[in-house]
């Protein structure tokens, strides 16, 4: 097995190595003078088992581009079986058409994976799970409740939990959740979004009178969604609000947002690398999810079940 990282989130891909206790192959990647980006893996991959590990997060392109190129002089240099792990697959909002002349870029982005010479893909919580099929190789979508479940059994051991999910899209990832935490209360947050970007939390579909209410997510951007609900949430008696959500873009205002939100507590995972600003707030946490890509990886490489991860 090879490891081989790109820039996009180094400290993930060095948690991954040492969990699985294989260093990462040297790799060079550079940039020419007009942006142009070079990759050079140092050491031997003929016949190998290959995990190029990047996320498609800020700059989305640049780390798109680089896991492209990285996939190609892999499959260049010989490699047996090239799989990309793609933590964050950035351009999964884009899953359908929103209007006219408008383009589906998650499967573009599929086919562009596929064409680079990708044989599979490892990744995590998928805005839609349809887009597993907008691949033609094989896709492994994580889920992540391996690694909130721990955190909210032991945070919240004896209260009243009510998961929430902030739109209709996401009560099947909330339901999942639910079931695994003894069964807890569900609740939906029914929003109608104008714009990309702007949402208004229209109604709480649901009893959260009394309860601790956790919003669970796979993505928070701007965070106005989260924030909205919250006020929803408090607005409708809740005891506290905490979210937990798999990818933290967190871009523009969105930790100030947070900071004066109702939410107690922003739980999001390293699928991104933090920002300063984000290590720095302390009103978000971040959980790691090296050992659950770790293990998925190991697996992978020995041709062993996946699914077992999540009995």
């Amino acid at each position: 097995m090879k490891l081989i990282s790109g820039n996009s989130n180094a400290p993930l891909s060095q948690a991954i190595s040492s969990y699985l206790d294989i260093p990462l192959t040297q790799c060079n990647i550079k940039r020419f003078s007009d942006m142009e980006i070079f990759v050079e893996v140092l050491d031997n991959v003929r016949g190998a088992d290959a995990f190029f590990i990047q996320s498609t997060s800020y700059p989305a392109n640049d780390h798109l581009m680089e896991l492209l190129i990285a996939i190609d002089a892999l499959k260049r240099g010989s490699a047996r079986r090239i799989t990309a792990v793609i933590p964050y697959f950035g351009y999964a909002r884009q899953d359908r058409k929103t209007g006219g002349r408008t383009p589906i870029s998650a499967k573009l982005v599929a086919d562009i994976i596929t064409a680079a010479g990708a044989d599979r893909v490892l990744t995590l919580e998928l805005h839609a799970g349809q887009i597993q099929g907008f691949f033609n190789i094989p896709v492994d979508n994580l889920i992540v409740a391996p690694v909130f479940v721990p955190h909210i059994q032991d945070k919240f051991n004896g209260e009243r939990l009510c998961i929430v999910s902030p739109d209709v899209g996401g009560v099947v990832r909330a339901r999942a959740l639910a079931k695994r935490l003894n069964n807890a209360d569900l609740a939906i947050i029914d929003k109608r979004r104008e714009k990309a970007g702007v949402s208004e939390v229209m109604n709480v579909i649901g009893d959260v009178n009394g309860k601790v209410c956790l919003l669970v997510d796979d993505i928070v951007d701007s965070g106005g969604t989260l924030c909205n609900a919250a006020a929803a949430l408090i607005e409708k008696g809740a005891k506290e609000v905490h979210a937990y959500v798999v990818h933290g873009v967190l871009s523009g205002a969105a930790i100030e947002k947070v900071q004066n939100s109702p939410l107690k507590k922003l739980v999001i995972t390293d699928s991104i690398v933090a920002t300063p600003e984000v290590a720095a707030c302390p009103d978000i946490e971040q959980l790691s999810i090296a050992g659950l890509m770790g293990e998925a990886v190991r697996r992978t490489s020995e041709e062993r079940s996946i699914s077992e991860l999540f009995k």
